[in-house]
C-alpha cells in the first residue's frame, strides 16, 4: 500500500506537467535508485518496475546465497539460513529475489524521495523551456506586464512563464502598466543556474523587420525582401526593400495607400519615422536614396576607404543631416559608407565668418551641434529662425539666443 500510495502521488505530476510517461518512468527509476545508493550503498542488485499509468512499482533486490559463517557483503550476499525462511529448497550459491518496500527505506528516505523528484521535474521543466524559447530567438511574442522594475518590465505568457524586457531595451517612449500586453522579440536565452532566463527587446532592428512581415503580407510571402535594417529606437528608421518582380513597387507596398500599411508599425514603435527605400547595387544612387528627403547634387566615391562626399545645395543640408544627425548617421549605416556632407559652393562670402573662428567665446560642443545641421558660419546661423534652430538642433533658446549676441557683435564691430 505505501508504494501504491506513492506512486499515485508522483503521478499527479505527470498530469500537472504534461510529463509524456517514457520521461516521468525515467525520472523515477533516477530518483528511486539515488535513494537505494544512500540507503544500501550501491543498487547495482536492485530491479526497478514502475508503471505510472497504474500507480504501482516494485523493487526487487537480488542477492547470492552463502553459508552463514562467510556472510561479507550485506547487501549483496544473504545467508543460507536467511534464505531459507524465504523458500526451504534454496541452497548455497543460488540467486534470491526479494521485494524492498518503501517503508524500509525510512520516513526520511521517503520524504526525501519526494522533494528530489521535485527537483527533478523543476530540471526537466527548465530543460524544455530553454530549448522552446531557444527555438523562438528572432522571433516576435506577446506576453502581458506583470510588474514594472525601476531597471526592467516583468512579462508572463499564457504559460505562466517569465520573460524580462530590461530598461535598455525598451523604447525612450514606452510606458508600461500592469496587465498591459506587449510586442517585442526573443533576444536571448540564458541559463540562470538552472532556470532560463528570457530576454525581450523592442529595440533591436530584427523587431522592425519581424513587424514588416506580420503587417505586410509581400514581405511575410517572400515578395519582397528586406535587405536591411537600420534604426535609432523610438526616433527614426531606415528600411531597404527589394522586390524581384518588376511588377511590385516595393516601397509601394510596405508603405499602402496614405501610409495605411506602415501605420500600425510606426504606432508600435512609439512614433518612430521610418524611412523606407528602394534597394540598389548602384552605390550612388543607393545613397541618394538613403540620405532622403535631402537632394542629392553629386556624390564623390572613394571605394577603397569606403567613404563618399555628399555635395548639396544649402537647402538641402539640414534634411540630410537631419534632427540630432540621425539621418545622415543612419544613410552611413545603411551604406556602409562614411557620409561627409559638403555644402555646395562652399565659400565663405567676404563678409562672413567660419564659425571655428569664435572658439574662445563659443564652446566647441555648441560649434558641432550647428555643424549637424550644415550651419557653419556666422551668417548661415544669423539667417535663421530662432525657434527653428531650437527645433532642428539639440540646444536650449537660451544658448542660441547667446551664440546669435556673438555672431551679431561681430559684424557691428
Amino acid at each position: 500500500m505505501e508504494n501504491l500510495a506513492l506512486i499515485n502521488s508522483f503521478s499527479e505530476f505527470k498530469d500537472d506537467k504534461l510529463i509524456d510517461r517514457v520521461t516521468l518512468m525515467a525520472i523515477l527509476e533516477d530518483v528511486f535508485r539515488n535513494a537505494l545508493k544512500k540507503k544500501y550503498g550501491s543498487d547495482d542488485n536492485f530491479d526497478i518496475i514502475i508503471n505510472p499509468d497504474k500507480g504501482d512499482m516494485e523493487i526487487w533486490r537480488r542477492r547470492v546465497i552463502v553459508a552463514d559463517e562467510d556472510l561479507d557483503f550485506e547487501n549483496e550476499e544473504i545467508t543460507l539460513s536467511e534464505a531459507r525462511k524465504i523458500e526451504p529448497d534454496f541452497e548455497i550459491g543460488e540467486e534470491v529475489s526479494e521485494e524492498v518496500k518503501l517503508i524500509d527505506l525510512g520516513r526520511r528516505a521517503i520524504l526525501a524521495l519526494r522533494q528530489n523528484l521535485i527537483s527533478k521535474i523543476h530540471e526537466h521543466d527548465n530543460t524544455n523551456l530553454y530549448k522552446h524559447f531557444k527555438d523562438l530567438i528572432g522571433d516576435i511574442y506577446t506576453a502581458e506586464v506583470h510588474h514594472v522594475r525601476p531597471k526592467a518590465v516583468i512579462l508572463v505568457d499564457d504559460e505562466g512563464n517569465e520573460i524580462v524586457l530590461p530598461k535598455e531595451k525598451q523604447i525612450p517612449s514606452d510606458f508600461f502598466r500592469k496587465g498591459d500586453n506587449v510586442r517585442g522579440i526573443i533576444e536571448s536565452v540564458e541559463l540562470k543556474g538552472n532556470k532560463p532566463q528570457i530576454i525581450m527587446s523592442r529595440t533591436s532592428e530584427k523587431f522592425l523587420e519581424k513587424l514588416f512581415e506580420q503587417e505586410i503580407p509581400e514581405v511575410f510571402d517572400g515578395l519582397i525582401t528586406i535587405k536591411k535594417v537600420v534604426r535609432i529606437p523610438g526616433e527614426k528608421a531606415k528600411v531597404a526593400v527589394d522586390s524581384y518582380d518588376d511588377r511590385i513597387d516595393p516601397v509601394g507596398a510596405c508603405v499602402g495607400m496614405k501610409g495605411s500599411r506602415i501605420h500600425g508599425i510606426v504606432r508600435e514603435l512609439g512614433n518612430e519615422n521610418i524611412d523606407v527605400i528602394n534597394y540598389t547595387n548602384n552605390i550612388q544612387l543607393y545613397i541618394t536614396r538613403a540620405l532622403s528627403p535631402a537632394k542629392v547634387s553629386s556624390i564623390k566615391i572613394d571605394e577603397e576607404k569606403k567613404t563618399a562626399e555628399v555635395y548639396l545645395k544649402l537647402e538641402e543640408v539640414s534634411k540630410a543631416i537631419g534632427r540630432g544627425g540621425h539621418n545622415i548617421k543612419l544613410a552611413g549605416q545603411l551604406t556602409g559608407y562614411e557620409l561627409d556632407v559638403i555644402r555646395e559652393g562652399n565659400t565663405v562670402e567676404d563678409d562672413d565668418v567660419e564659425l571655428t573662428e569664435f572658439s574662445d567665446e563659443i564652446d566647441g560642443w555648441i560649434i558641432d551641434e550647428f555643424a549637424k545641421i550644415g550651419l557653419d558660419t556666422a551668417k548661415s546661423i544669423l539667417n535663421q529662425d530662432v525657434n527653428d534652430l531650437v527645433r532642428r538642433t539639440d540646444l536650449e533658446e537660451e544658448t542660441i539666443l547667446e551664440v546669435i549676441k556673438i555672431l551679431k557683435e561681430e559684424f557691428e564691430d
